[in-house]
This record gives structure tokens, C-alpha cells and sequence, in this order.
């Protein structure tokens, strides 16, 4: 039993309720489901060719469920989510996206949108969503592309998104064609460092 409940059924015995008819939840953490967002980092990769197979709605959905759960700057949840699967819609947004041409044989493209005048953090968080939204595809069996390069006012134009509001990134998402090689990554030694910037060591005080 936690602290917190042990506190609640203190509280319950002092104002005279009967405890037996209350079922208290029993909150746990599930080493097994942390172990399995690690493989899942760890594996997800940036898909470009997609399968000519539709997405379900029910598989979207939990996408952008994952999506809204995101942490945000003082949880002012600073996003919108567009579900696109017009296949014109998604032509011309290729075009506008440098790289991204292959947003056209996405089944389904999803548009991210951040208000930044309910958020001064609101890349951060939008950023947050997305990168939700993409680990949860990947669990699903879904493969999805950070888009970063794009004609963002003509896209919003495209989208009828609000001037005031900002288009962070369409993300691809489909059934991966061809699952890409692991990419190289740093080793982590050459990426930490202890208590200041440039200290390779961490020279702990011991008791004399």
C-alpha cells in the first residue's frame, strides 16, 4: 500500500466511512511496459516507403491519443491534430516539403498544429506530441517521418489553419514498405559529461 492511500484510509476511519465499500485504485509501475518503450526508441525508424495498405481509424486514433497525453508547459496542451487522407490534399503538400516527397504515398498524413498564444513553449511541447505520436505508431506497426522542411503558409492555406496558429510539422504514416537499417549513433561516453560541461570524470567525495 502507498503513503498516499495509507493517508485516505485514515482519513476515510476519522470522518466515519466504511471502508469496505470502497475499492481503491492500486496505481504500479510496469517494469515490463518500461522495458518495452526503450526497444521501442530504440528501434523506431523514419519511414519513406509505405505500403499501399489503409490505416484503420481506430489505429489513428490511438496515434494521436498517444499524441495528446505528451507533456506540455504548464499542461496547456497546445495542439491540434488533422487527419488528412485526400489523396490531392497530400500531392500538394508534397510539394511543398523540400524532402518530403513521399508524403503523397502516405495513407494517411497527420498535421500538427501549435497555438503559440496559449503556449511560449509550444515547439517544445508540440515537439513532445510528436515524437508520442510517432513511438506509439511504431508499437503499432505504423511508420512515420518527421517533416521539417516545407512551405508552411502555403501549407496552412491548404489546411484553412488560422493565421495565428502555427503548422509544425505533417507527419507520413503507414505501413512501413521496407524497414531501414539501424542508423549509426555517438558513443555514449563522447556525449557525458559529469556535474560541468567538458568533465569526462565523475570524482565522487568518499567518507573519511
Amino acid at each position: 500500500m502507498s503513503i498516499v492511500e495509507t493517508i485516505l484510509l485514515k482519513y476515510l476511519k476519522r470522518i466515519k466511512v466504511n471502508i469496505s465499500e470502497i475499492s481503491l485504485p492500486v496505481v504500479t509501475f510496469n517494469r515490463g511496459l518500461a522495458m518495452s518503450i526503450i526497444k521501442v526508441i530504440m528501434e523506431r525508424r523514419s519511414v519513406r516507403e509505405f505500403l499501399e495498405k489503409n490505416v484503420p481509424d481506430e489505429l489513428v486514433m490511438k496515434v494521436l491519443d498517444a499524441a495528446r497525453w505528451a507533456p506540455s508547459s504548464k499542461n496547456t496542451q497546445p495542439w491540434k491534430f488533422i487527419i488528412i487522407r485526400d489523396q490531392e490534399t497530400k500531392r500538394k503538400l508534397a510539394k511543398l516539403a523540400r524532402y518530403g516527397w513521399f508524403i503523397a504515398d502516405a495513407p494517411v498524413v497527420i498535421a500538427v498544429v501549435t497555438d503559440p498564444q496559449k503556449s511560449y513553449a509550444h515547439l517544445i511541447d508540440g515537439a513532445c506530441a510528436v515524437q508520442n505520436l510517432m513511438l506509439a505508431a511504431w508499437e503499432l506497426g505504423l511508420g512515420t517521418c518527421w517533416i521539417g522542411t516545407m512551405d508552411r503558409e502555403e501549407a496552412k492555406k491548404i489546411l484553412r489553419i488560422p493565421n495565428e496558429l502555427y503548422l509544425l510539422t505533417v507527419i507520413p504514416l503507414g505501413y512501413p514498405k521496407r524497414v531501414p537499417k539501424p542508423p549509426t549513433r555517438e558513443a555514449l561516453e563522447n556525449l557525458v559529461y559529469y556535474e560541468k560541461y567538458g568533465l569526462k570524470e565523475c570524482k565522487r567525495e568518499t567518507n573519511s
